[in-house]
């Protein structure tokens, strides 16, 4: 214990000595004293960052490089604001929140992270059993396998059996974790260097494509200047291949994948930073001993441990795939006017279900057809919409493992593409879990550690291995997408907790920014919270029709304003603020 503290006394040492030199003398001393920054990584570069980038670049291309750039800036702006507070208090926020901001506000932070994490647990598992399905063992590719899904079959007993195994994995290892043993960091860094493979690839497969000139580098720095008309509007090839479309046509497409667009933008922004991040990072820098002299670190620590890499990664990913499947087939027999043909395909189960919907509102008179002649209607439609349709399919990590192609061909990007997906969706199984164990804590009042500690990481991953009973879909990595949209939709619990505390005197007492810096925190929080209600918002409409879904989203929306609006009328007066002795 007395070694941890003389090297946070060194380090804060470190720190006061160069607080008076600009960026360039401190530059040297935050790179050597860097941490949390690097661990938000490790969570945001995720299964979820990778599949919001796969179809971010599937339906895009390269036109929505802007939208992880944007999200990754909001968060690191509200996850500056979180560490501000909490090292100029050296408290934790959950309490400060209850006792001077809002109760309801603390407890749905804390149980919208419960929430997340246990929900987020779930594409994870999903991802880890298609890397072994679709990709590693590739049981999911034979003719036997595929016959018996196609004819109704779940699988549950594959699902079941991998999901058990990698949970009691999981649970071992968060208590290998718990005892910081040597089998514990050699897992982490095996997870490491398997998410690792998979980064490197990507930025391999850029590199190729560019020295063969296939990369228009134009096009794609235009890519990341923000374009909000892409909310309303289809982006990339795939609209330049509906403009040449009549009216009806295009319009039936352009609201399709409209709607496609946007589940893709909201999962891909609420992966940059979930709320359950925002939870993990003021108790990890807390745990490090960090204080007020770390804000300026903190910082800094956010900007290159967390931001550079994410965007540098996903950008890199958006780039692949967007070349690769951006407005194309890259399948001759989906493009065949010979319908047999056409079948054969492993993009016509979806892919026909698009192209039939088109017929079905453009033309009455197909609703009456069988389906046999409906097939034969859809074989001979043009190559344009095939290409839209083909680009609507929600593929399956097999699929999408095409996108390392160029630089690893075929057989190689298959394997490569599982390892990455694995080491993604498994690493952040463990994290999720130490995540809900740290919250449980605090939501029971307990010390971190303990019983409490563990049920609380058992249940994320019991939820979260439970997967096959609410997601059967071929597509696994879609399911990342849609958790992720309820993600969004928890998130401006947390940022617009964050502002009222970064502008609470009874909390920052004279550590709280006053003049210019007090405005352009305000600003940049400010749009950050509205980017992140805009998004939310429209997640709730996307799922207020559902009807399952549609009423609990609604009824909980309404009971926490209630909540929060009651918090806010009966709040006590008189507090001392939690900057000062009291």
């Amino acid at each position: 214990m007395a070694d941890g503290a003389d090297r946070i006394a060194q380090e804060r040492e470190m720190l006061l000595s160069v607080e008076s030199q600009g960026l360039g003398g401190k530059l040297g001393v935050y790179t050597r004293l860097s941490g949390p920054g690097w661990l938000q990584s490790a969570i945001t570069l995720g299964g979820g960052s990778l599949s919001g980038a796969l179809f971010l670049g599937v339906l895009g291309g390269t036109d929505m490089l802007w939208l992880q750039l944007v999200a990754i800036i909001m968060g690191v702006v509200m996850l500056s604001a979180i560490s501000y507070v909490t090292l100029s208090t050296g408290k934790r926020p959950f309490p400060l929140i209850n006792e001077h901001i809002n109760p309801a506000l603390g407890w749905g932070w804390l149980l919208a992270t419960i929430t997340a994490n246990m929900i987020w647990c779930m594409p994870q598992f999903g991802l880890c059993f298609e890397a072994l399905e679709k990709n590693l063992i590739g049981f999911g590719n034979t003719p036997e396998y595929e016959a018996a899904v196609a004819g109704g079959d779940k699988m549950y007993g594959y699902k079941i059996t991998i999901s058990v195994v990698f949970f009691a994995l999981a649970g071992f290892l968060v208590y290998l974790n718990s005892q910081r043993g040597l089998a514990a960091k050699i897992f982490d860094v095996a997870l490491k260097v398997m998410v690792g493979i998979v980064v490197i690839s990507f930025f391999g497969v850029v590199i190729v494509l560019s020295l063969k000139d296939e990369l228009a580098w134009g096009s794609i720095l235009t890519g990341f200047i923000p374009d909000l008309s892409q909310w309303t509007s289809p982006a990339g090839a795939v609209a330049e291949n509906i403009s040449g479309m009549s009216e009806n046509v295009a319009a039936f497409w352009s609201e399709r994948v409209v709607q496609a667009q946007r589940d893709v933008m909201i999962g891909a922004a609420a992966t940059a930073v979930g709320i359950n991040m925002t939870f993990l990072l003021p108790y990890s820098m807390l745990a490090r001993g960090w204080d007020k002299p770390f804000r300026g670190l903190a910082r800094f620590d956010l900007s290159t441990g967390m931001a550079i890499p994410y965007v540098l990664v996903t950008s890199c990913v958006v780039i692949a795939a967007g070349t690769m499947f951006n407005g194309k087939m890259n399948d001759d027999d989906f493009g065949s006017v010979d319908v047999a043909v056409m079948k054969k395909s492993k993009l016509y189960k979806d892919g026909s279900g698009h192209l039939i919907a088109r017929l079905e509102a453009t033309d009455e008179s197909v609703k009456d057809l069988t389906d046999a002649e409906k097939e034969a209607r859809i074989a001979g439609l043009p190559k344009a919409e095939k290409e839209v349709a083909a680009s609507l399919v929600k593929r399956n990590a097999f699929q999408l493992s095409e996108s390392l192609a160029p630089l690893l061909g075929g057989t190689m990007a298959n394997t490569i593409f599982g390892i990455g997906v694995l080491g993604m969706g498994f690493s952040s199984i463990i994290i999720l879990m130490l995540i809900n164990g740290y919250a449980f804590c605090e939501m029971l009042g307990k010390q971190q550690g303990g019983t409490p500690h563990i049920v609380g990481c058992l249940l994320a991953g019991l939820v979260g291995a439970s997967w096959w009973l609410f997601w059967d879909g071929d597509a696994k990595m879609w399911l990342a997408i849609l958790v992720s949209s309820f993600g969004m939709m928890l998130l401006p619990i947390a940022y617009v907790t964050f502002m009222l505390m970064m502008n609470s005197t009874k909390i920052l007492g004279d550590d709280k920014p006053t003049g210019s810096s007090l405005t352009w925190w305000n600003i940049l929080m400010g749009v950050s919270v509205l980017g992140a209600i805009a998004a939310a918002v429209t997640a709730i409409a996307g799922k207020a029709s559902h009807p399952v879904a549609g009423p609990v989203v609604i009824t909980v929306g309404v009971i926490l304003i209630t909540l929060v609006l009651a918090g806010f009328l009966f709040e006590p007066r008189g507090r001392t603020p939690a900057g000062k002795q009291e």
